[in-house]
C-alpha cells in the first residue's frame, strides 16, 4: 500500500515513532523538499505533523515503499526489530519487506550494539543499509534542533542521512562501523547518570549541613555553564598515563592537587555529619589515574611517568 499522495522517490524521508523526542525531531523535517512521511500507532501523535504538511503512512510498509531515508525512534530493541524486520525478525515484514534497494534506515533509539550489527547484516540481504544513530540532548535539544547524533555505519550510508540529520541536530559525529554510534551513546550516558548519582550524593551532604538545595543547584548550573561541567575534562585522545613532557601534565597535576584536596575536605565533612559518600570516596581513589598523572602522594607512580 502506498502512502496517500506520495510517489516513490528516494528524496522522500520517513519518520517512525513520534514520541517525546521523535515528534519534535520529525517537525524539523516538515520543510524537506522531497516530502516527509510519518507513522505512529497513536493518531494523536501523527495529527499535528499532518497539519504541518507531512503525509501519514497507514503502515510501516506504506512508509518504507516511498522513502529513501527512514528514521526510527521507538522504545527499545524489540520494537526496533519489529519496525525494521517484522515480528519474525527475518525481513518478511517491517521496513525491509517494502523498502527499495539503497534505502537507508537510521535507528535513533538507544539499543544494544549487537542489535545494530544484526540489523545491518540482515538488511544487506535486501540491499538496504542500517546506521545506528542515537541522539543526545533530550527533548529540549529535539525541540531546539540542537541534538548531538552519534552515528555508526557505512560512510556512504551516513552521508545519505546527513542532510536530514542537519535539520534537527547541532552536531553529527560519525564514530566508525555499525554499532559504534550505540557504543558512544552508552559511554556518554554512563557519564550522565553517574553524574546524577554524584549530584544526589552532594545534595545529601549539603542537606545534612543545613544548606538550601535550590540555591546550591543555582551555583552548580551557573558554574557548569561556564566550565562545561564533567565533559570539560574530556580533552585527551587516550586514557593512559601522560608523558613527563606532555603539555597537559602540569595542568592535570594542578587539577589533581585541587581535586584531591577538595574531595578529602568533603569526605571529612561527610564523616562529621554522618553522611556516607561512596562516590566521593571512589572519586578520590580514581581521580589521579583518570587524569593520567599519578596520586600526589606517589602511591601509584609506577604508571604515571611515561
Amino acid at each position: 500500500m502506498m502512502a496517500r499522495g506520495v510517489e516513490r522517490s528516494p528524496a522522500a524521508v520517513g519518520f517512525i515513532g513520534l514520541g517525546q523526542i521523535g515528534a519534535p525531531m520529525a517537525t524539523h523535517l516538515l520543510g524537506w523538499p522531497g516530502g516527509l512521511v510519518v507513522h505512529d500507532l497513536r493518531p494523536e501523535a501523527v495529527e499535528p505533523l499532518v497539519r504541518g504538511g507531512a503525509t501519514e503512512a497507514e503502515s510501516i510498509a506504506a512508509l518504507a515503499s516511498v522513502c529513501g531515508v527512514i528514521s526510527v525512534m521507538v522504545r527499545d530493541d524489540d520494537q526496533v526489530w519489529d519496525v525494521v524486520a517484522g515480528p519474525e525478525r527475518d525481513g518478511t515484514a517491517g521496513i525491509l519487506a517494502s523498502a527499495a534497494p539503497g534505502t537507508v534506515v537510521a535507528v535513533h533509539s538507544t539499543i544494544g550494539a549487537d542489535t545494530a550489527e544484526a540489523l545491518e547484516e540482515l538488511a544487506r540481504r535486501f540491499d538496504v543499509h542500517v546506521v545506528d544513530a542515537p541522539v543526545s540532548g533530550g527533548f529540549m535539544g529535539a525541540h531546539a534542533g540542537t541534538l548531538a547524533v552519534l552515528v555508526g555505519g557505512d560512510s556512504l550510508a551516513v552521508d545519505r542521512c546527513r542532510p536530514t540529520f542537519d535539520l534537527w541536530a547541532g552536531l553529527v559525529v560519525h564514530l566508525g562501523r555499525i554499532g559504534n554510534g550505540t557504543r558512544g551513546k552508552l559511554a556518554r550516558n554512563l557519564l550522565h547518570f553517574v553524574a546524577f548519582g554524584a549530584a544526589f550524593e552532594a545534595s545529601r551532604l549539603a542537606e545534612a549541613a543545613g544548606l538550601d538545595l535550590q540555591l546550591l543547584a543555582q551555583v552548580v548550573k551557573h558554574s557548569d555553564a561556564i566550565t562545561g561541567g564533567p565533559g570539560a575534562i574530556l580533552v585527551r585522545r587516550a586514557t593512559g598515563p601522560l608523558a613527563a613532557d606532555d603539555p597537559l601534565r602540569p595542568i592535570f597535576e594542578h587539577t589533581r592537587d585541587l581535586g584531591e584536596k577538595d574531595l578529602r575536605l568533603a569526605l571529612e565533612l561527610g564523616a562529621e555529619l554522618g553522611v556516607d559518600l561512596p562516590l566521593g570516596t571512589l572519586a578520590l581513589e580514581v581521580l589521579a589515574d583518570g587524569l593520567g598523572v599519578g596520586r600526589s602522594d606517589g602511591s601509584d607512580e609506577e604508571g604515571s611517568s611515561t
